[in-house]
């Protein structure tokens, strides 16, 4: 056979797979059906501003060992991420801190009265067991919080009512009582200059890679071509959905590039939380890596259901398709010479960071 490995994606999991295997002296293919690699990290070049082409991603860890590793292939610059919350023209810092809180609020200055505000509107559950989303959500930040800030963005990007959605979608919700519009708390965060294009191609280097392939099109043909195969795409299409389809939700980008305004919206991010406007955020992808360039790029976001031959972005984790998950799990355990992995062989939502945590983990396993 000509290769050691053959590799079904060249997204991040792939990408991390086929170096490390690389770096051992094993023979890779990585085959993508797209036209280019990287997955959903791929940043597409627009009049010289960096465009995250399938949505905004910022590379956040608290595991020293993962930043390190990712460190080699890269610069990342001090982004912060700190969207901002646009509800009907209002607009509130995230996450749910103190700047938030004197804004919605009239009437609290200090924590102490943020916390009493949540507290009183809390008790409107009379201490129940949240049964659905929109009563979780109420438990954790109270009703004004929810009603203007989680409830419509929820409802769009999940396709249902909150009070149809199972509890355990936000088992905890980011509340601070602090002036601190830091969105995530991990202590490494950043924007890889020059794109995430410039990680990927690092890992690919010593790979051979064809893109516009769909390997399961001629899965016969690229088993033959090598000893293994690592298998990053959807784990029931894999198996033809033999078993059933897997729910997911997908998303449609539209993005242009306004030639006459250098600055759209001030911030990277803004969350649209109403549930009349049709699309959840609005990207500016300039200020990911503080761009100086005349003219802006700007992305809607829009979630939508699911079909087959659509992209799939977040698996739906509940009780109905995690146990059909196992079955395609206990059937992809019978498939000697083919490993799966990511966010679609695993069915599970990965951070970037638990991505690379779990492509090493892989390949300690192989090499073992």
């Amino acid at each position: 056979m000509k290769y050691d490995y053959v590799i079904v994606g060249s997204g991040l999991f792939g990408s991390v797979f086929a170096y490390e295997m690389t770096k051992r002296g094993k023979k890779c293919l990585v085959l993508d059906r797209r036209s280019h690699t990287g997955g959903n990290i791929y940043c597409e070049d627009i009049h010289g501003i960096h465009t995250h082409k399938y949505g905004a991603h910022i590379f956040h860890t608290s595991n020293k060992k993962i930043w390190d590793y990712v460190n080699q292939f890269c610069e990342f610059n001090n982004y912060v991420n700190t969207p901002i919350a646009n509800y009907k023209g209002e607009l509130y810092n995230m996450p749910f801190n103190m700047n938030t809180f004197t804004k919605l609020w009239s009437d609290v200055i200090t924590p102490e009265d943020a916390r009493q505000k949540i507290e009183m509107q809390k008790e409107e559950l009379h201490g129940k067991t949240p049964e659905n989303l929109e009563e979780q959500a109420i438990s954790l930040v109270g009703r004004d919080i929810y009603e203007k800030l989680v409830k419509g963005y929820t409802e769009k990007q999940w396709g249902k009512d909150c009070k149809e959605l199972p509890a355990f979608i936000i088992k905890r919700l980011p509340v601070r009582f602090t002036f601190n519009n830091n969105y995530f708390t991990d202590r490494y965060q950043g924007i890889v200059v020059g794109g995430y294009n410039v990680i990927i191609d690092a890992m690919l280097e010593g790979s051979d890679v064809l893109c516009n392939v769909d390997y399961l099109e001629k899965k016969d043909y690229y088993d033959g071509l090598g000893k293994k195969v690592l298998y990053t795409g959807m784990i029931d299409e894999y198996f033809g959905y033999s078993l059933g389809t897997l729910e997911y939700r997908s998303l449609r980008f539209e993005t242009e590039y306004l030639e006459n305004t250098d600055n759209y919206q001030g911030n990277a991010v803004m969350n649209y939380t109403d549930r009349e406007t049709p699309y959840t955020r609005v990207i500016e992808h300039k200020h990911f890596e503080f761009q100086e360039c005349p003219g802006t790029v700007i992305t809607h976001e829009y979630p939508s259901d699911w079909q087959p031959g659509m992209e799939a972005y977040y698996p739906v984790n509940d009780e109905r398709n995690n146990a059909l998950y196992l079955k395609y799990q206990e059937m992809a355990q019978q498939e000697e010479h083919v490993l799966f992995g990511g966010r679609l062989g695993m069915y599970k939502y990965f951070d970037m960071d638990k991505v690379i945590e779990e492509a090493l983990g892989l390949v300690e396993q192989e090499v073992s």
